[in-house]
């Protein structure tokens, strides 16, 4: 919901609560350079979606529009928008229809920081192009004291943006920063964590405002883990096994799902946990042997021997949470193996070949940290047992039997 301060005839939109600061990243789409059945396709999308607002130089497209979408006026039409005011409306009353005999005022009206003057209070809404020094300066006194403010970066690196960002820490209004594409606002949403509050896109077509809110909205995986129960170790002698570099930091119950067979694998164990001869290393899995399938986006697996630099990985918890992180490298060595077996609650062989070490560990039920070396029949740790067979690491509904 937008919240409002009436200043004389006109609605200004307030800044943005603390609070909301730590709300979900919202999108604009600037629809200025759309015309026809392409733009109609874009808006339709945008409200279907539920997108935050719309951004363009027509008032009358605007004044068309429902209120459960924000309206943003740009460009010369300000001075026909300035001085009119219609009754506040919330931001989501789908069921009241713009009445066409009021006066249409925009819900926000950008102003280019190239037209403020020296001493001039800075509007709700300014729109600010970073391109050197001393517009970055200009874009951090504005982020400081605008509700609102849109910003254009002409140069590819996210420093200057990084810098506005904390500029508008604790400030209580909201950064919109214009984004190129898709790939650029997934970017641009990471950037010191918090990202840019919210993303502004010119769409070519309705399927970039789709792309747009999977961007915003990711879907959160989560697998769900099996315990396995150990029935046999055995010290099987020397072979190659890998270890996998992240370019991410581990949490102390996150690892990587690897395992010898495809219908089901042990949730093996960073090494965030001490070590009496050596420091921790928060960002690796001692994997294991090399021919290992290893859980990778997509529902696909991967032989530990493929990973390159670069390529994505599953990292899971031990309560099933999912997320994507990227191999900074792969490394090959040769070791003592030791091969663990076990069952699950399904009646299902679970296989898994780690370096033969007691630093190599696996996780267990409520987080617990396994050392390879020690475990012993009837220790329960956890995995994932799928339902499908495998093929080229795809799920495939066919017989297959793993020995």
């Amino acid at each position: 919901m937008t919240s409002h301060v009436v200043v004389t005839d006109q609605i200004v939109p307030a800044a943005p609560s603390d609070t909301d600061r730590t709300t979900q990243h919202f999108a604009w789409v600037d629809v200025r350079a759309l015309q026809g059945a392409a733009r109609d396709a874009v808006v339709q999308a945008a409200i279907n979606y539920g997108l935050d607002g719309i951004v363009a130089d027509d008032p009358e497209l605007l004044a068309g529009l429902p209120p459960t979408i924000r309206r943003i006026l740009t460009g010369g039409a300000q001075s026909a928008a300035a001085g009119k005011s219609r009754p506040d409306k919330k931001k989501g009353d789908a069921d009241k229809a713009a009445d066409p005999a009021a006066p249409f005022t925009p819900d926000l009206v950008l102003t280019e920081a190239t037209d403020l003057r020296a001493g001039d209070t800075p509007a709700a809404g300014v729109h600010v192009v970073v391109s050197d020094a001393a517009t970055l300066g200009h874009a951090c006194d504005l982020v400081r004291v605008t509700p609102w403010t849109v910003l254009t970066f002409t140069d590819p690196t996210k420093i200057p943006l990084e810098i506005v960002i904390a500029a508008a820490e604790n400030s209580g209004g909201k950064t919109v920063t214009v984004v190129n594409d898709i790939e650029d606002a997934g970017i641009v949403k990471l950037v010191l964590e918090h990202g840019s509050d919210g993303l502004l896109l010119a769409p070519r077509h309705a399927d970039d405002v789709v792309a747009l809110v999977n961007v915003l909205t990711p879907e959160t995986a989560k697998m769900e883990l099996s315990e396995l129960t150990i029935t046999d170790v055995a010290h099987i002698g020397m072979g190659e096994r890998a270890c996998i570099d992240t370019c991410s930091l581990l949490e102390l119950d996150e690892g990587c799902l690897i395992g010898s067979f495809a219908s089901g694998m042990f949730l093996s164990c960073s090494e965030t946990h001490p070590l009496p001869y050596m420091p921790t290393r928060p960002f690796r899995w001692n994997a294991g042997a090399v021919h290992s399938y290893v859980m990778t986006p997509d529902n696909r697996t991967r032989y530990v021997s493929e990973l390159r630099a670069g390529q994505p990985i599953l990292a899971v918890r031990t309560d099933g949470s999912v997320r994507e992180v990227r191999i900074g490298r792969v490394k090959i060595e040769r070791r003592p193996l030791i091969s663990i077996t076990a069952t699950s609650t399904g009646g299902k062989t679970i296989n898994v070949i780690a370096q033969d070490d007691w630093h190599v560990r696996l996780l267990g039920p409520g987080g617990s940290v396994n050392n390879v070396t020690e475990l012993k029949p009837g220790d329960v740790l956890l995995g994932y047992v799928p339902t499908e067979a495998r093929h080229v690491g795809l799920p495939i509904t066919e017989f297959c039997e793993e020995r």
